[in-house]
């Protein structure tokens, strides 16, 4: 193929597409005169050596010293010293780039990224497509210096944070190999992620190439000299750099020029790159990030994104319903997309059987002989966007009632069962004060934690009441579930204090789940590639990482068993490990407290407040991918979404009347043996018990009346089981009610309350 494309190169000219050719291209880009670079280390280029500032280290250089320049109370002093100085205390570095100004990089006023990235961070770019001048150790490897990499917590591990050349390397690079001819327009950089060092670079060259053999430099347009940039003066920032000229190649390099004293030639990076056409079908197709669905593929700001759910809402208002459950610290809207059938309204349904069910024995499946209908419609809710800078949950929710609109539109049998059996609460934007700061910046230059928290300065995912340590503790001193329940823990007094630390949107998600009867939901994150589960706070105090069950252990694990199989990123058998564990082991599940330790989460807090069931979603090694990527994300996504969805209708359900008066009675516990948490009736006196298959022996119970027991198998079928109870009010319930009306107390009553003292005297 490569002979194929020399002999074209030097028989057409025109076509500028030849390896290292030095004419203009078909697309005006072709490359200035090539610069052959050694067989051992390819040279950086052909501009003058620029001089160090004394907080760098500079490459390429063939001297054994360097010339240092010192500045110093406004005096300039030049030394000479060996090539690598002591390094200051960490932290107290902030070099600057000291180039010539004929190779300085002249930048212009604002540069923002016109080309999509490359795919470094979102792994598009596989491992095998890097290379690099040498390594420190594999943890360290080319593989490592994607843009927003995480590190593990020991240096020296295999999934350490950037790339980092050998310290004796006198002319490091990192290589990126494109598969295919793109016209590079910019990159991005980072220094390496790390807690117990300092790395970055602070200036670098770029090179092209076609064939990783002729090389030729960007250069600067006003001087003509090879361009070098500046680069990071800390470890998390991402830096812009625009190339002077854009340049078509398949290969592109980065030759750090100096870097931190003290430290080593470390970066993680982010390559721009738009494509180019091939008419004549010279080169492989690159992999196409589309999707067959009509929706609107890009990034919505606080406006835009209200835009949409108004023209979704306008589009189907007979199945929507668009309400704000509050406002965030900077006075945002906290806004909600419901989706039903009959929206805006808590769907009890009958929950009536064709025959009575007697005491202890189950009301089964649905038939002609038994047509027991479980209740209405129960609640689901998915939330996105609690860390501001975690984009895709906002868009995958954006684009989720879209697509539902429009499929129950042209009549989609899946999608119109799930509207009209489920009601669905869609939040796509818990932080909206954070995201509104990260779409700021862009989806390449946010990095990994700006946006993350409230203008508060408040992270939403530890910022929920602990209710396990108390909990916990009850059950230690053996008051569960005898003193203290083990379901609905109520708030701490601390908690509610004035000057408590509770930001505005979590209360505002507090109030939420506490006004609907919520059965399901998930949090949507970003940045990894894994369904979490609860427990997400170790029982063993202080403890970093500890496997936390809870009761429902066999339910979380369903659930999350569901989503990460119908996701097409994380059944990927090819796919490598986001940042530094590889969950692909464990299914792409995870309990929350064997990951880490995080105490105040909302799964934690969602079902031991309420009866809602919720796991958390990372749906992506970026957290906040280019708009050109969500089709893809989406077309990885959809499936999971959907059938996520649907586990709702997993387990038993039913409503717990009062025998005399058929009324739906309200706060009745519904226990399942051998289990340790219950859930309760909502208002209207129906339930929704998500179980796994299995038979199960469950007992309703309510103040005031005597409990009620029964059998109920659940099975693989589709729907959930309906397991409905009639409650017979004990006699001092009875005579409570009947004193409280003014009546006279019957004549039977009279007598059972009197054999009643009897006994007890």
């Amino acid at each position: 193929m490569w002979g194929l494309l020399l002999a074209l190169a030097a028989c057409a000219p025109a076509v500028g597409l030849g390896l290292g050719a030095t004419h203009a291209s078909v697309l005006g880009l072709g490359p200035p005169q090539t610069s052959q670079a050694p067989a051992s280390t390819p040279a950086p280029g052909s501009s003058p050596a620029q001089p160090p500032t004394p907080t760098e280290r500079t490459n390429g250089t063939s001297e054994q010293h360097v010339r240092i320049r010192v500045i110093k109370k406004k005096k300039v002093v030049v030394k000479k010293r060996k090539k690598l100085a002591q390094s200051k205390p960490p932290g107290t570095a902030s070099p600057s780039v000291t180039t010539s100004r004929t190779g300085a990089v002249d930048p212009p006023t604002q540069q923002k990224p016109d080309c999509p990235p490359l795919g470094l961070e979102s792994l598009r770019v596989s491992d095998s497509q890097f290379e690099a001048s040498s390594s420190q150790s594999f943890g360290l490897g080319p593989h490592r210096g994607r843009l927003n990499i995480q590190s593990g917590l020991e240096d020296g591990d295999l999934y350490d944070g950037a790339w980092c050349a050998e310290q004796q390397d006198a002319e490091p690079w990192l290589q990126v190999d494109a598969r295919f001819p793109v016209r590079f327009s910019g990159v991005i950089t980072q220094g390496r992620n790390s807690i117990w060092r300092y790395d970055w670079v602070t200036s670098f060259k770029v090179q092209f190439s076609n064939d990783s053999h002729t090389w030729w430099g960007s250069r600067n347009r006003s001087s003509g000299v090879d361009a070098v940039f500046p680069a990071n003066s800390d470890l998390e920032t991402a830096v812009l750099n625009l190339l002077p000229e854009p340049q078509v190649a398949r290969f592109i390099r980065l030759l750090p020029q100096t870097w931190l004293e003290g430290g080593s030639p470390c970066l993680r990076a982010e390559i721009l790159a738009c494509p180019v056409s091939d008419p004549n079908g010279l080169f492989p197709e690159p992999p196409a990030l589309a999707s067959s669905d009509p929706l609107d593929f890009r990034h919505h700001d606080y406006k835009a994104m209200r835009k949409l759910m108004k023209q979704v809402n306008e589009q189907c208002p007979n199945i929507t319903r668009i309400y704000s459950i509050g406002k965030s610290h900077g006075g945002l809207k906290l806004y909600v997309m419901e989706m039903s059938d009959q929206p805006g309204e808590h769907e009890l349904g009958t929950g009536r059987c064709g025959r009575e069910v007697g005491l202890g024995e189950g009301c089964g499946r649905e038939t002609a002989a038994n047509p027991c209908a479980p209740p209405g419609e129960p609640e689901v809710r998915y939330v996105a966007g609690m860390h501001g800078n975690e984009a895709l949950g906002r868009e995958l929710l954006l684009l989720l009632m879209q697509f539902l609109c429009r499929e129950y539109l042209r009549g989609d049998p899946r999608v119109a069962r799930l509207l009209t059996e489920t009601r669905i609460h869609l939040l796509p934007s818990m932080n909206p004060d954070g995201y509104e700061m990260a779409h700021h910046r862009g989806s390449e230059l946010a990095g990994w934690a700006e946006g993350r928290w409230t203008q508060q300065f408040i992270d939403l995912n530890h910022n929920f009441a602990d209710l396990n340590t108390p909990l916990w503790e009850a059950e230690n001193d053996g008051l569960v579930p005898s003193t203290v329940p083990n379901h609905h823990l109520p708030l701490p007094a601390y908690y509610t204090l004035p000057n408590a630390t509770v930001a505005p949107e979590t209360w505002a998600v507090i109030r939420w789940m506490e006004r609907i009867p919520f059965v399901l939901s998930a949090n949507l994150h970003g940045g990894e590639l894994v369904v979490s589960y609860p427990f997400d706070m170790t029982r063993t105090p202080w403890a970093a990482r500890e496997l936390t069950p809870t009761p429902d252990d066999a339910v979380f694990r369903w659930l999350s068993t569901v989503y990460a199989s119908t996701n097409r990123a994380m059944q990927d058998p090819d796919r490598r490990p986001c940042h530094s564990e590889d969950f692909s082991v464990r299914g792409n599940i995870v309990n929350g407290a064997d990951w880490h330790t995080l105490p105040g989460s909302m799964n934690d807090f969602s079902y031991m407040h309420t009866n809602c069931f919720e796991v958390t979603v990372e749906l992506s090694c970026d957290k906040f991918p280019h708009e050109s990527e969500l089709p893809q994300e989406w077309e990885n996504n959809k499936e999971a979404l959907l059938t996520y969805l649907e586990q709702v209708r997993m387990g038993i359900a039913g409503v717990v009347w009062d025998k005399d008066t058929e009324l739906g009675i309200a706060d009745a516990v519904i226990a399942v043996e051998g289990i340790n948490h219950d859930v309760t009736t909502a208002w209207g006196g129906d339930y929704w018990r998500l179980l796994t298959p299995g038979d199960y022996v469950v007992t309703a119970s309510a103040e005031g009346y005597h409990p009620a027991t029964r059998n109920c198998r659940v099975t693989f079928e589709e729907g959930p089981v309906p397991c409905n109870f009639h409650l017979t009010k004990t006699p001092k319930q009875r005579l409570r009610e009947l004193l409280a009306a003014g009546a006279k107390v019957p004549p039977d009553l009279r007598r059972r309350l009197e054999r009643l003292r009897g006994q007890k005297s």
